[in-house]
């Protein structure tokens, strides 16, 4: 077949790419090797246009087991335990078909984590969708729900947390981002670095099928009026399998049946055979006639490049493939034997007695293109109305329309969406969602597990560098209120089109943001996802980090609730008052704007506040925290009240008397009594 120009375009490959590539290969390359070039240099894979940016996080901490780099990140726990954690996003699926869009990247990011040997206790999902009024949102929020619960609870993983958002900026490009959490013994930690010349390539789970060929370059490229001719690039999911395969892999883990795992995620077939070579300086060699297959007359571009869900790529030794046979039999599977690794560092894939592609793995996997990307102060900016100088008599006649306010879809109860999630299976839940963080008692340990997934593109439109600071300090907030010391996070990174100057320039300042609050914190970032390309037809959507983190409630200390615990306590707000409306909730909600400024974010404050809540919910000082988000302090109280003991209430006097605080912070203002 000839490879022209219009084929190398409509590969996401540019002509300088193409030209490296027959630099690497010295020929022109196949049909199929040109597939297995396109899904790994896009940028869902490869980050090249991230990677630069990625690599200023701070990623290293004597807490720190695995950093990114590897399916999943590991932080240490106690002295047997360690916590494994990655976020992952699933948007331009979810946008063409909710429900297994958003399925199948609960079934990714499940995956994500029992390879690496860890058991998935948790997930929490970030939603955001455009504006519910519209008959086609609201299509994607109950596809998009739907999916999550009947995979999640399928699977019997419970989800325990997460947030919704909505704003006509996500229109017809919702945001939808899932964490998972898991928990491993030390000493069974498995990473995806093939290794052992001789040692046997072996598929096992799904057979392979036409769906989602080409999802991640897919993914890689903006929604458009032609996207709805691209459903074929979304993946259909299947829990009761995912179930299975948990199951077994866990088992083929604990009894050393495998030397390296890794899932077929984005890229397939492709990704999982050449990273697995290129990180372990492998080769690897594959016969596709021997892939179990549920469609007829599949080409080798197929076959490489489909990527049909709930299946795994495992490297066994020969003398345990009958160990490794005997396990997945228990599970109802069967094992593959696809081909061996060999010391040549090549990946060679032969399809009906020919070899179809003979590539350098590390090159594909390890070393695809990277770019430096302009960036551009975004005119916008420059524009946007000042809460500090306008709306003054709104904000005046607002006491009256709180109730309204209340009502409003972003500042409401979500109850509508997490009941339709399982979060008590596996019975370790003690902070369901709806609280500040979620809380797992950890089984045989005495510390209890938190966490959260957060963030605000609000804030980050309206500022990118404070934005990216405030995305961290609210999700450290969480996580502290529930009374834990954070202690690290994954993330994904939600924004447009980057090779646009203006995008570069949010995405860029984000992450400074975002890497100078890891650094105050002592929460390093262990991996996570880069979602870029996300606009429709009307533009890019806000830029939306959203952070993923843990932190751990030391024993004896028991975790902290939002909800006012009981008449008679003190009710003390503890920081600085807000100077402005810029960035509200309120404002938003009013006048359908974004106004500026954005809350700036003193990070020393930010550490001070979350060495004061820790410490004091260690020393038994608190019964109850809630941190000031969305809808500010006014909403904060009300959720205090509403998630209280029953008929409790709160006399409140805003500022009546300020108090001493020892804890560096600027303020300690008393409010009143719970009632």
């Amino acid at each position: 077949m000839i490879i022209s120009p219009q084929l190398i375009e409509e590969h996401g490959l540019n002509p300088r790419e193409y030209a490296t590539i027959i630099g690497i290969l010295g020929r022109e390359p196949t049909l199929t090797e040109l597939g297995i070039f396109s899904v790994m240099w896009s940028e869902h894979c490869s980050y090249k246009n991230s990677k630069p940016l990625l690599r200023t996080f701070p990623t290293e901490g004597p807490h720190i087991l695995q950093g990114p780099g590897e399916n999943a990140g590991i932080a240490d726990f106690n002295e047997r335990f360690a916590i494994v954690f990655k976020m992952e996003s699933h948007n331009h699926p979810s946008a063409l078909e909710p429900y297994q869009g958003a399925a199948t990247g609960v079934g990714g990011i499940l995956r994500d984590i029992f390879t690496m040997g860890a058991r998935p206790i948790a997930l929490l999902d970030s939603l955001r969708f455009g504006d519910p009024g519209n008959a086609r949102t609201r299509h994607i929020i109950s596809g998009v729900v739907e999916g999550i619960a009947d995979y999640g609870n399928a699977v019997g993983v419970p989800t325990v947390g997460g947030e919704c958002y909505f704003s006509s900026a996500y229109e017809g490009n919702p945001l939808v981002n899932v964490m998972c959490v898991g928990i491993i013994e030390k000493d069974k930690i498995t990473r995806a670095v093939a290794s052992g010349a001789g040692n046997l390539v072996v598929y096992y789970g799904n057979s392979t099928g036409r769906d989602g060929i080409h999802g991640a370059t897919f993914a890689s490229t903006e929604l458009s009026e032609e996207s709805e001719q691209k459903r074929s690039a979304v993946q259909v999911g299947d829990p009761f399998t995912e179930k299975k395969i948990i199951e077994a892999t866990l088992e083929l883990i604990a009894t050393n049946a495998v030397v390296a795992l890794q899932d077929m995620g984005a890229a397939g077939l492709t990704c999982s055979t050449a990273e697995m070579a290129g990180r372990g300086g492998m080769g690897i060699r594959v016969n596709l006639d021997l892939v179990p297959q549920r469609a007829e007359n599949l080409t080798a571009y197929e076959i490489m490049l489909s990527e049909s869900q709930e299946r795994m790529l495992a490297i066994c030794e020969p003398r345990k493939l009958d160990l490794m046979k005997s396990i997945l039999a228990k599970w109802d599977l069967d094992a593959h034997v696809l081909g061996e690794l060999d010391d040549t560092g090549l990946m060679r894939v032969e399809h009906q007695g020919k070899i179809v592609a003979e590539i350098p793995a590390d090159k594909i996997s390890e070393n695809s293109p990277v770019y430096q990307r302009d960036k551009r102060w975004p005119d916008y900016m420059d524009a946007l109305p000042d809460a500090r100088t306008e709306l003054l008599e709104m904000v005046m006649s607002a006491r009256c329309e709180w109730l309204d306010f209340l009502a409003s879809p972003n500042i409401c109860s979500k109850r509508w969406i997490y009941e339709q999630y399982d979060h008590m299976v596996q019975t370790q839940t003690t902070t369901p969602p709806g609280d500040n963080a979620a809380v797992l008692r950890i089984h045989d340990s005495p510390h209890s597990l938190a966490m959260t997934a957060d963030g605000n593109g609000l804030y980050c439109y309206l500022d990118p560098y404070e934005g990216g600071k405030l995305a961290v300090a609210e999700a450290a907030r969480n996580v502290a209120c529930a009374g834990a010391r954070p202690l690290a996070i994954t993330n994904c990174l939600n924004f447009g089109n980057p090779l646009k100057p203006e995008i570069f320039h949010q995405l860029s300042e984000a992450v400074r943001g975002i890497g100078e609050a890891c650094r105050t914190f002592g929460t390093p970032v262990t991996g996570g996802n880069v979602s870029l390309y996300n606009e429709n037809p009307d533009g890019a959507i806000w830029p939306t980090p959203v952070i993923g983190m843990i932190g751990r409630v030391s024993a004896p200390a028991k975790p902290l609730k939002a909800g006012f615990a009981r008449p008679g306590l003190d009710i003390i707000h503890v920081g600085p008052p807000a100077d402005h409306l810029g960035g509200s909730e309120y404002l938003h909600w009013k006048t359908g704007k974004a106004h500026g400024p954005c809350p700036s974010c003193n990070l020393s404050r930010e550490r001070a506040l979350i060495d004061f809540l820790v410490e004091a919910c260690e020393a038994g000082l608190l019964a109850s925290a809630h941190d000031c988000g969305v809808g500010g302090l006014a909403v904060t109280l009300t959720e205090c009240v509403l998630n209280g003991a029953d008929e409790i209430g709160a006399d409140i006097s805003i500022a009546r008397r300020q108090i001493p605080a020892s804890c560096s912070m600027d303020r300690a203002d008393y409010f009143g009594k719970e009632s």
